[in-house]
């Protein structure tokens, strides 16, 4: 019985070990993912890739906002759930990160709208939520 669990922690380490390997391996080659010209995201010369990328990002970005607006026509959170919006706006702090890799003013600019919108429709949902507990403790 010992020798399984010796043979067990023994693939574990093995497994440890290559695992910080592949990390190590990935991360090295990463020196490149560092914005080299910053200075070229706010020269306003706009290509055609950027037009078309503005005008791309503006259907993703506003995705979110009819629940928003429902929620917010409606004073009420029933029927909304939250964590989509929380879940799109973490990935969309990654993809301005990606964005300001690439050095792409498209993604930076629709993406941190897309965070305020996500934000906004979180905010709303926790703030019609609270009220409507306190509003059913009040009657119960």
């Amino acid at each position: 019985m010992q020798t399984n669990v010796r043979q067990i922690l023994r693939r574990s380490n093995a497994l440890k070990i290559a695992i910080i390997a592949l990390s190590i391996a990935a991360l090295s080659g990463c020196g490149d993912l560092v914005p080299r010209n910053t200075r070229s995201l706010l020269v306003p010369k706009f290509q055609r890739s950027e037009i078309l990328g503005f005008v791309a990002g503006l259907g993703t970005t506003f995705a979110a906002a009819p629940d928003l607006i429902a929620m917010l026509k409606r004073r009420s959170s029933v029927g909304m759930k939250p964590t989509m919006a929380a879940i799109m706006g973490v990935f969309q702090i990654l993809w301005i990160y990606y964005g300001l890799l690439i050095a792409s003013r498209p993604v930076i600019v629709w993406n941190v709208i897309a965070v305020l919108v996500n934000f906004f429709n979180v905010a709303a949902y926790r703030y019609f939520a609270s009220k409507e507990k306190s509003m059913q403790a009040q009657v119960g």
